[in-house]
């Protein structure tokens, strides 16, 4: 039986290996910058409405302005800013103010995560000092990630 199976096979050809060398295509994508994610951060914390206001039964009060910044948020930056000897302090109210919920994001960004990289930045800002590391900042670092595909879709 097993030489009549031998009989019907047929010698596999010898195979010769196969160059893959493919010539690489150059694409040139923008560079998605701070700025771009910030823009990022700010459609989906509000869609860019100054005035909306978040976590509004939170007992420290709630997040307000483009960016949700939550009263602890506005202590945190002027902490930062007494650490670096900087006379300029930030009220509850300057967070319903686009340029000032920027600054203070800023402040924030360039003390905690001076070279960081986006996903880092944009969990730890939705789910605090350890943000990153939590599951239920995965779905927000998406929807962050979709707004900067936008973002890049239209040029910067």
């Amino acid at each position: 039986m097993l030489a009549s199976y031998k009989s019907n096979v047929k010698p596999r050809p010898k195979l010769t290996p196969v160059s893959l060398k493919a010539k690489p295509v150059e694409t040139v994508l923008p560079e998605i910058t701070y700025d771009n994610l910030i823009e990022a951060l700010i459609q989906v914390e509000s869609e860019g409405i100054e005035d909306i206001h978040g976590d509004i039964g939170l007992k420290e009060g709630p997040s307000v302005g483009v960016l949700q910044i939550r009263p602890i948020m506005v202590r945190e930056v002027n902490r930062i800013l007494k650490i670096q000897k900087i006379k300029k302090k930030y009220k509850l109210k300057d967070r319903y103010s686009r340029e000032k919920s920027i600054e203070m994001f800023n402040i924030w960004r360039e003390f905690y995560h001076p070279n960081g990289n986006f996903e880092v930045i944009s969990r730890t800002w939705n789910g605090g000092p350890k943000g990153y590391l939590k599951k239920a900042t995965v779905g927000y670092w998406m929807e962050v990630q979709n707004e900067l595909s936008l973002i890049n879709e239209k040029g910067n």
